[in-house]
């Protein structure tokens, strides 16, 4: 058991790693540019250590999302700020549009517990317009999942996520800025809502199309498509031996367009 100089617990299976490095609290605040009308989301306040950064700046509010009752009161009253709300909620359970959306845009800082990363990007993609741009603290191989552009690690999460965002990379964080230190190391990644995202046909079956594909890479396409019914009699015979590494984006939904 781990136990912060508060004495409350730090839990592990809230995935509780709180950053101890003011340099890279800075330099994610700093990206995303705040100022007096500025409206932040903090997904896990932890002991406040962001939170306190946060509130340093101009803002005009900070919204944080808890799930832990005890760091919930313990930043309540460590913060007494009247820009701060503190709601004890599962950022997953949260009807984002609902309530946000008369509030919006948002702006999103958090060092994010790394067992939701791809929940919680997948949730922001549906509020995109609400919650437009931030910058977040994931795992290292999370975030180069996320910017690989080809070869090992590049597929769905690639694809989805370059698709609607322009991610950039920012600090590599090692486990000793954490109490209590991750077993690997973390990354900051910016993210900015592309403005404009061409439609894509039957969106929600298209990228469970492109899961399956990459769900066993080194299979061909053609091995790997069984399971669909779709009519695969207007493609080339030649890219259904091809892996689904081997093609872009561009080629993957051309070869969609092709078979529904």
């Amino acid at each position: 058991m781990v136990r912060h100089a508060s004495g409350l617990r730090i839990k592990k299976k809230f995935g509780q790693h709180f950053l101890r490095s003011q340099s890279v609290v800075e330099h994610m605040i700093d990206h995303v540019g705040l100022s007096k009308d500025s409206q932040v989301i903090e997904i896990g306040c932890g002991d406040g250590f962001l939170t306190k950064a946060i509130l340093e700046r101009p803002l005009k509010q900070l919204w944080v999302f808890e799930i832990d009752p005890e760091w919930a009161d313990y930043v309540r009253q460590l913060l007494p700020d009247k820009r701060l709300s503190i709601f004890l909620e599962n950022i997953l359970d949260v009807d984002l549009r609902a309530r946000l959306g008369a509030q919006a845009p948002w702006t999103l800082l958090a060092n994010l517990p790394y067992q939701i990363t791809f929940p919680i990007f997948h949730k922001l993609y549906t509020a995109r317009d609400l919650i437009p741009s931030g910058v977040v603290m994931i795992q290292e191989e999370v975030a180069q999942k996320m910017v690989k552009a080809g070869g090992r690690g590049y597929g769905y999460s690639s694809l989805f996520f370059q698709y609607y965002y322009q991610l950039t990379l920012l600090d590599k964080v090692p486990p000793g800025a954490f109490v209590p230190p991750p077993k690997i190391y973390s990354r900051l990644i910016a993210f900015k809502a592309k403005e404009m995202v061409e439609p894509i046909v039957q969106e929600d079956n298209f990228w469970k199309f492109v899961k399956v594909l990459f769900a066993q890479p080194r299979r061909t396409i053609k091995n790997n498509i069984t399971q669909f019914h779709y009519d695969f009699s207007a493609v080339d015979p030649q890219v259904l031996t091809l892996r689904a590494q081997q093609m872009t984006m561009a080629e993957l939904l051309d070869l969609w367009n092709k078979i529904i």
